[in-house]
């Protein structure tokens, strides 16, 4: 299930989220020019390493600084591959633009990075041994669903459904899509702590924790209704010279 489009058109240019586009993919690029060695540490520099915290003499053996909390800030601009990379920059692009319309600029973009922080301490509770590291903007994005789930829960999304290869178009309504979403990943990061080696690789908990989170922290960003919606002609102050 893969989203195309939504129908909620925006009414600013998301200069907060093409922000965003353009720093992650510029990070994935030098990424991309690392030997592979030396891109191995950086994940392990940079991203979340739940056994770096929970397990300090581990960290110091592998010459990880255990007192150094800024990989659950910078885990959020790094990306594994050119799929996770275009998967979570479409995403984010898909849902950005309208929750930005409804917080402004800073705000979304302070959103945005809060709820990757939510997302990646959700992961590291619920994989508080793991010796993986966990990157990736998803958590944050999750948040920005979240976002969208409450703001435009009936928006339309043009969704491609693959079946036996044969692709298959439909719209569905935003609450029902994200409604999914969401059950398919807890139903998954249930799964993973039942069967670690079942999660795939994808930290489950952190898309969980980040679209809770993007909820919760909704009504502190917002923009109010006063401040959002259009005001008609009549409604408008004009001073007469």
């Amino acid at each position: 299930m893969f989203p195309l489009k939504d129908t909620i058109p925006g009414r600013e240019f998301p200069i907060a989220t093409w922000s965003i586009i353009i720093v992650n993919v510029i990070v994935f690029l030098v990424e991309e020019s690392l030997p592979r060695e030396t891109l191995k540490e950086v994940f392990y520099f940079f991203g979340i390493v739940p056994a770096r915290y929970s397990h300090p003499e581990w960290s110091i053996l592998l010459g990880l600084p255990f007192d150094n909390y800024w990989p659950f800030l910078t885990n959020i601009f790094l990306h594994g591959s050119w799929m996770h990379i275009i998967g979570n920059m479409w995403s984010l692009y898909l849902f950005g633009d309208n929750v930005e319309d409804r917080m402004g600029h800073l705000r979304f973009l302070l959103f945005y990075l809060l709820s990757g922080i939510a997302a990646g301490l959700t992961h590291f509770i619920f994989n508080i041994d793991s010796t993986v590291p966990a990157l990736g903007a998803s958590g944050a994005i999750a948040g920005v669903m979240g976002a969208y789930f409450i703001l435009y829960p009936h928006s339309r999304i043009i969704t491609l459904i693959p079946l036996f290869f044969i692709p298959y178009f439909i719209e569905i309504p935003a609450f029902i899509y994200m409604i999914v979403w969401f059950s398919s990943q807890f139903f998954s990061g249930t799964f993973s702590l039942l069967s670690p080696e079942a999660g795939g690789g994808i930290a489950w908990w952190a898309h969980i924790g980040g679209f809770i989170s993007g909820i919760v922290l909704l009504p502190f960003f917002r923009k109010s209704e006063r401040e959002y919606r259009t005001y008609y002609t009549d409604e408008l102050y004009y001073d007469i010279l």
